[in-house]
């Protein structure tokens, strides 16, 4: 290394300066170590409003005419998401002096040395508290009051809700689009003395399958069992256990990686009630007959 320039003259030949080499960076203590760059996580966009699939639906009665319509033979893989990577926000580096000068002395060394301890013990934090419901509802003698959206099925310990917590409300146009858009539907479910629609779409806790129930609400106990039996689907039909008022319908993949579908209809006092699920590969049928004897459970006693 070359002496400085610019020295004072001396009478004696001047000694050539001894200048330290310069520490590497990386071996100062709490020196900041460069970190790459961690690409941000791109916002995951708020859940679609999603709808009840077509159904097509026969009505049959005095003086009505009769409807049917194919359901859409849609093919949709249903399949959990992939858990997005957790980002954990590091603590801010340490600062060094981008330049250190030899010690001063050993024993300036020593007492500059840093002393590791033990790291601070801290309680985990408390869970977020768990979402709840905030709509009521009530029923007395197969008649149900308040928002209809209280007696969709409880979605079960783990599942997750596509869209609100508490179910959507329908308008007139998406029950008619449940309905495949049908001529006359909206006037065929007024001479029930149609009053109102919920639904609520959710996915299993282990992500195996897609639960969507809807609700349908008429004027009374008996306008609404007899829509409920007029409500057919072109779908292979199957036995649903455990409800006795009930029938299904099946579609069966054509392939095990694709997605086949169930439903089942029924009504409980006042209010038509239709569970449809989509599962990877052919349904198991004990699954829809679960789903139905729980959701008539729960517009029985509301609880």
């Amino acid at each position: 290394m070359s002496a400085p320039e610019n020295l004072p003259p001396a009478a004696e030949p001047a000694q050539p300066a001894v200048v330290p080499d310069p520490v590497p960076l990386a071996a100062v203590p709490g020196a900041p170590v460069p970190v790459a760059a961690v690409p941000e996580v791109p916002a995951q966009p708020g859940a679609a409003r999603r709808l009840p699939r077509a159904v097509g639906v026969a009505l049959a009665t005095a003086g009505l005419l009769a409807v049917t319509a194919a359901s859409a033979a849609v093919t949709v893989a249903v399949g959990k998401p992939d858990d997005k990577p957790a980002v954990v926000a590091a603590g801010a580096p340490g600062t060094a002096s981008p330049t250190a000068s030899a010690p001063a002395s050993a024993s300036a060394s020593a007492s500059a040395s840093a002393t590791p301890s033990a790291p601070a013990t801290t309680e985990p934090p408390a869970p977020a508290p768990k979402p709840s419901s905030t709509v009521k509802g009530s029923v007395s003698n197969g008649r149900h009051e308040g928002d209809l959206r209280f007696f969709l099925l409880p979605i079960p310990e783990g599942g997750e809700a596509y869209g609100p917590l508490d179910g959507m409300t329908m308008t007139d146009e998406e029950v008619a689009e449940m309905f495949d858009n049908q001529d006359g539907i909206m006037r065929i479910l007024r001479s029930y003395s149609y009053k109102e629609s919920a639904t609520r779409v959710y996915r299993t806790a282990d992500g195996k399958a897609e639960v969507t129930v809807t609700l349908m609400r008429f004027g009374s106990t008996a306008e609404a069992s007899e829509f409920a039996k007029n409500h057919t689907m072109n779908l292979d039909p199957i036995e649903i256990t455990g409800d006795s008022a009930a029938h299904g319908y099946i579609r069966k993949p054509k392939q095990q990686a694709y997605t086949g579908s169930m439903t089942g209809i029924s009504s409980q006092g006042d209010v038509q009630y239709k569970v449809d699920v989509d599962v990877k590969g052919t349904p198991d049928k004990a699954l829809l007959s679960e789903l139905m004897k729980r959701q008539r459970d729960w517009l029985t006693s509301g609880r």
